[in-house]
């Protein structure tokens, strides 16, 4: 029995997401992505908004990342599992489904871990485009794992950064990515230590996986000027920077009821002042001021990001083979004959 056209949905492995990369570009990918965030945070009023649904355990944290715009409904499964490294796991893997409103039928299945690796270089700099100082050409890359070659070639891509300082407690992880980093037009420059790292850099992103309360900025390492790209705290009881750098920062996040549970800001009083990043795309707050203002990107991801990219990749497959329709709908020839359908399958 043939599946009908209305039983199939596009999906995208990761093989056919790897494809569609190459074929595009990671640098451009990175910025189209980046740019269909900033079109979607300009209508930012016009989703519904819910921090994320996590399930924690000894072990992780599995999490459910859903919105809508009243037309597209796209939630995202992600998990985070630091230990998984140590036994050759991914820390982070993903998928994603878009579907209609209209109807409620998926229009989009596919792999998330490849592109929540896009996405969140994407949405760094985007923000790094409003916050970042002007003319900024050296960015410090603390934590060198299966993140850090988007973050950097993010910033290449969209801020201008020619130089990229490494460093991380594994060696062999600076080694990777300076390896990876490796005819991309990027200086790269490996560190021994996170204030090495630091020097002469405008822009530091941190990006670690332990799930503890790491410090791994401390208050006299930050000079003032910098923008900070913290996107490695993301749960509760998972940061990465001192308390006195938060207090002498103005932060922006994304969704603030998200980021006072997960990010940077669990730190701080319930009512510390904080910017959402929607506002000042959108010209309704302010960004970067001055030259000596330290701004802060508490980033732990959100799901409109997430929504923007499954928008993105369902328009960017069209009239490609890279995807592959799967039969995940049933389609009876009376809508209310399932279990006929059922039977004539024998």
């Amino acid at each position: 029995m043939q599946p009908s056209d209305k039983a199939l949905v596009p999906f995208v492995s990761v093989d056919n997401m790897m494809r569609l990369i190459h074929h595009i570009g990671v640098e451009r990918m990175i910025t189209e992505i980046a740019a269909q965030i900033e079109d979607d945070f300009k209508r930012w009023e016009s989703f519904d908004k819910t921090p994320r649904i996590p399930a924690h355990s000894p072990h992780g944290v599995i999490e459910l990342m859903p919105t809508s715009d009243g037309e597209a409904y796209g939630f995202k499964y992600v998990n985070g599992h630091p230990k998984n490294t140590s036994e050759g796991l991914q820390t982070v893997t993903a998928f994603g489904l878009l579907a209609d409103v209209y109807t409620g039928y998926p229009t989009l299945l596919t792999e998330m871990t490849m592109l929540t690796a896009l996405r969140t270089a994407a949405t760094s700099a985007l923000v790094g485009k409003y916050l970042a100082p002007k003319n900024a050409s050296t960015m410090a890359m603390i934590g060198n794992g299966a993140q850090s070659e988007f973050q950097c070639l993010a910033f290449k891509a969209m801020c201008g950064i020619d130089t990229v300082r490494l460093y991380d407690i594994d060696p062999a992880a600076t080694a990777k990515c300076a390896a990876n980093l490796q005819g991309t037009g990027l200086n790269v420059v490996s560190c021994r230590s996170a204030e090495e790292a630091i020097e002469g850099a405008q822009i530091i992103t941190t990006c670690t996986a332990d799930k503890k309360y790491a410090t791994i900025l401390t208050d006299n390492m930050v000079g003032p000027g910098v923008h900070i790209n913290a996107i490695g705290g993301d749960c509760p009881g998972k940061t990465e920077l001192h308390r006195d750098i938060l207090l002498r920062s103005d932060i922006f996040v994304e969704y603030p009821e998200q980021t006072r549970i997960e990010g940077e800001i669990q730190a701080l009083d319930p009512d510390h002042p904080v910017t959402e990043m929607w506002q000042v795309i959108t010209g309704q707050a302010e960004g970067r001021r001055d030259e000596r203002q330290i701004t802060l990107f508490d980033s732990v991801g959100f799901a409109i990001e997430d929504f923007s990219a499954l928008r993105y990749v369902k328009r960017a497959i069209e009239g490609t083979e890279f995807f592959e329709p799967l039969d995940m709908l049933a389609d009876p020839d009376d809508p209310r004959d399932l279990f006929g359908m059922l039977m004539r399958a024998k």
